[in-house]
C-alpha cells in the first residue's frame, strides 16, 4: 500500500449508528391517528398512542381481519346474548388476550357488566414502560356502536 493510500484511509472516518437514548419523560412511542378529524396534529405519543391502539383493536370484530382471523374481539358477536357467567368468562379471556398482545401494557383487572342495551367493560391497565395504571371503560351498544371513556 502506498503512502498516499495510507493517508487516504487515515482521513476517512465512519460514523456509527447512533440512537437517541430515551428517558421516561421523552416521546418513546410515536404513531399516527386519523380517528379524530379535529386534531390539528395526527401524531400520537406514548400513552395516548397505546390507548388508541387498544381502542382500535376493540373496533374490529373477531374474524374481520383477513390475515389474522383470531384478531379482534368477540363482544360484537355476543351483544344480543344473555350475559351469563360463562359468557362473562369468555369475554374476560378475550379481553386479556387482546391486551396481552400488546407488550407495552398489562391487565390488572377486568369487569364485564351489562348496561342498558349493551355490554360495558372496564379494564385496569398498567403501562409497563411508565409504571402507570389507568382504567379504561368501553361500552358496546346494540344501537350506538362502540363508545369509550
Amino acid at each position: 500500500m502506498s503512502s498516499l493510500e495510507k493517508k487516504l484511509f487515515k482521513d476517512i472516518t465512519v460514523k456509527g449508528n447512533s440512537k437517541e437514548s430515551y428517558d421516561i419523560g421523552s416521546k418513546y412511542y410515536r404513531g399516527i391517528s386519523t380517528v379524530n378529524p379535529n386534531n390539528s396534529n395526527p401524531v400520537l405519543y406514548d400513552i395516548a398512542l397505546i390507548k388508541q391502539d387498544i381502542i382500535n383493536h376493540f373496533h374490529i370484530r373477531q374474524g374481520e381481519k383477513l390475515s389474522d382471523p383470531t384478531f379482534g374481539t368477540i363482544i360484537w358477536d355476543v351483544l344480543f346474548e344473555p350475559l351469563t357467567p360463562s359468557l362473562k368468562d369468555a369475554i374476560s379471556q378475550n379481553i386479556t388476550r387482546i391486551v396481552s398482545s400488546d407488550p407495552r401494557v398489562k391487565v390488572k383487572k377486568i369487569i364485564v357488566d351489562q348496561y342498558e342495551s349493551g355490554i360495558q367493560i372496564e379494564i385496569e391497565l398498567e403501562y409497563l414502560p411508565y409504571n402507570i395504571s389507568e382504567a379504561m371503560k368501553f361500552s358496546f351498544d346494540e344501537n350506538a356502536g362502540f363508545l369509550s371513556s
